[in-house]
């Protein structure tokens, strides 16, 4: 085959002007079979292997990098994170929220899930409440938020479990449904009374201690455990040395580390942590820390733990109660007054916040302590799932760049992932995505803010145009609005974006809608602020990649200007029956980032793949409908127009493969506009030549 040639997928209904187009300029038809967009299979057929076992297998092995993943962090257990981070004396923290009880809440929440892993926490934990039905796939259940933190956000993850209103097998269930869901880390606990007074379960658990030794009877080692220590003595406890006897079984049971109550004082903390130490107890032990937000919020916590505020603490409070700002940014300066004490004695690995749901007091200390990284180097340019069953996952197709959450549902079931290279050692199939509206894939912008954003009313395709120039301009639409968020992208505009705004800006307000984009990068360091990922002292790489929905006058444009660029760039074009055309040889993955690091082999974490691409225009195309159609009354004008671009526009992507140069690809658009605008005349004398 010549691979310099295009061909013509017939992967659906046919699009006749372009295969007219096709036929003229003498592009040969390559045939692919339907399954295109449902199966795997079609790789080994279209590559004429056959498909045979042994083909398979031979593919699988040189799939497999036998280089270490690049974060040893990915393959470690949470106590071995918490053993080395210790033995290297480099401090950390953890961030406790609770269950939502609204599917908005819920949505909110996972977008401060990704707002707060910028900061570096070690894990989180996420509260049981038994009334909130906490083991259900409820979205506001503590189980899917746990869930959704693990899969979706990439934090390692803790779940609370308690005893209260479950049976043995009950909390087995739940158990067993959490290491389902990829969840290794549980606090153990009794629980709350559901009344004024503990009510214990016929047949069920009346300790903590019970619950610890339950599992770890039921699942040996699979899960690390952490359980409650009290500071003070817990409050039904006949005296501390008797609730510190209680800690010490915990502990002897299996539990592996142990989080305090919140605690007002250092001197508290320092008086528990030697009393452990005199009675044996040696795993760590974090100590909880509480910055106060508001005299509501405090009144709350202290009702529920049943402490006592110390007295030069209600008297400043008191004054300033009905001032939240005041309070908090007094609770603010209590709490790094109290970490900075205990960071001080040498005598504390971590610190555990109890954030309430919220993110400003709790960011704002860790700040002030300089411990909130925001180190912009990612292990991977992508983000990656802390399920334990992705952890060899190194390498992924860029079009869900903007929609990684999406990326991690679609192939949630998958057995196997690819590790080294895209080929079809992956798993057969990507789930379909039907359901847009799940807690951790809907845009965070509620309909009323969408439509400010995309136009109450649309009045041609140049006002969708304007829309994708605001949202790269950062200006406020016509509305005085700011376009935050696009159907593709939830996000505001990656850092690198900016290295292509002006060309962005310019094609997108001509009709080329950008929805995913990466300039060339040729050799920079891995610690760039901008593009860098990986290890320190490595150095990245990436190829101009640029996709874009457009019309069918700009494809055939496109077409004519591509082939002076066969040899340069890869091309793919596809519209939404599934006629594409494309000349990636073979079909084979392109791969358009990869670093190169101290003592390891070349890494390669983002591919261009024609297979998965057909998976992805399903999805990209639906987008205009599902997300932004939908906003408009089925027959309004508005909506006819989303619907004529998602019925006759093509999706587009284009790989310059010369990365040391200058990219072409800006070039190969404006000759594309400049060949639209020719007399008819001229258009035709060059389709000639």
């Amino acid at each position: 085959m010549d691979h310099g040639k295009a061909r013509v997928l017939a992967a659906g209904p046919r699009c006749p002007s372009l295969g007219m187009w096709a036929s003229k300029a003498s592009i040969s038809r390559y045939s692919v079979p339907t399954p295109i967009s449902r199966t795997w299979a079609m790789v080994n057929e279209a590559r004429g292997s056959g498909g045979g076992s042994s083909d398979s297998e031979g593919s699988k092995d040189s799939s497999r990098c036998s280089t270490p993943g690049l974060d040893p962090e990915r393959h470690e257990r949470l106590r071995e994170k918490m053993r080395r981070r210790m033995e290297s004396g480099d401090k950390w923290f953890s961030l406790e929220f609770f269950p939502p009880r609204t599917a908005e809440g819920a949505a909110n929440l996972i977008s401060m899930f990704d707002q707060m892993a910028g900061g570096g926490p070690l894990f989180i934990d996420v509260t049981w409440h038994p009334a909130g039905d906490p083991g259900s796939d409820k979205e506001t259940s503590s189980m899917m938020i746990a869930s959704t933190a693990v899969n979706y956000c990439g934090l390692e993850t803790m779940l609370h479990m308690t005893c209260c209103q479950q049976s043995p097998e009950q909390i087995t269930g739940h158990l067993y449904k959490a290491k389902q869901l990829g969840i290794k880390n549980i606090l153990a606990l009794r629980g709350d009374p559901i009344g004024d007074q503990w009510e214990a379960e016929e047949g069920g658990f009346d300790h903590a201690t019970d619950l610890v030794k339950h599992i770890r009877g039921e699942f040996g080692d699979y899960f690390d455990i952490c359980v409650a220590g009290y500071p003070k003595g817990h409050p039904e406890a006949g005296s501390f040395e008797e609730d510190l006897r209680h800690l010490k079984e915990k502990v002897s049971a299996g539990a592996d580390f142990i989080i305090t109550q919140l605690f007002f004082e250092a001197d508290t903390f320092f008086h528990f942590l030697k009393a452990c130490s005199e009675i044996g107890i040696s795993c760590p032990i974090l100590p909880g820390i509480f910055p106060i937000q508001s005299y509501s919020s405090l009144r709350q916590l202290v009702k529920l733990s049943k402490l006592e505020v110390p007295q030069e603490i209600k008297d400043v409070i008191e004054p300033i109660k009905d001032n939240d700002a005041a309070i908090c940014n007094y609770g603010i300066e209590l709490a790094v007054s109290l970490c900075q004490e205990l960071l001080a004695s040498g005598s504390v690995p971590g610190l555990h916040f109890y954030t309430l749901n919220r993110k400003m007091a709790t960011t704002s200390v860790l700040k002030r302590l300089g411990m909130w990284t925001e180190d912009p180097r990612r292990p991977l340019p992508w983000a990656i799932s802390a399920h334990p069953k992705r952890r060899e996952e190194d390498v992924r197709p860029i079009f869900w760049a903007s929609r990684p959450k999406s990326y991690i549902y679609r192939t949630q079931d998958w057995n196997e992932f690819p590790n080294g290279r895209w080929g079809n050692s992956s798993s057969p199939a990507f789930g379909e995505l039907k359901n847009y509206y799940l807690f951790y894939l809907k845009s965070k912008s509620p309909r009323q803010e969408l439509l400010k954003m995309w136009g109450e009313e649309l009045s041609s395709e140049e006002s969708v145009f304007e829309v994708f120039a605001h949202y790269l301009s950062g200006e406020p639409n016509q509305y005085g609005y700011k376009v935050t968020c696009l159907p593709w992208n939830d996000e505001p505009l990656a850092a690198e974006t900016n290295l292509m705004k002006q060309q962005l800006l310019r094609v997108n307000r001509l009709g080329i809608l950008t929805i995913n984009s990466q300039p060339n990068v040729n050799g920079r360091p891995s610690s760039d602020p901008i593009v860098g990922w990986g290890p320190s002292g490595g150095y990245v790489f990436q190829k101009a990649y640029l996709e874009f929905f457009t019309s069918r006058e700009t494809v055939e444009a496109l077409l004519q200007v591509l082939r002076k660029y066969e040899l340069r760039v890869n091309y793919h074009i596809v519209d939404v029956k599934g006629e594409n055309i494309t000349n990636a040889p073979e079909l084979q993955p392109n791969a358009v980032t990869w670093g190169i690091f101290p003592g390891r082999e070349i890494i390669q974490p983002t591919v261009v793949d024609p297979v998965s691409f057909m998976f992805w225009k399903d999805e990209a195309f639906a987008l205009w409908i599902e997300q932004w159609g939908k906003l408009y009354d089925e027959e309004s004008p508005s909506r006819m127009i989303i619907q004529y671009i998602h019925d006759n526009y093509f999706l587009v992507n284009l790989v310059d493969n010369e990365f040391p140069q200058d990219s072409c690809l800006w070039q190969v658009v404006e000759d594309a506009f400049e060949l639209l605008n020719r007399p008819a005349g001229l258009v035709r004398e060059v389709e000639a030549s």
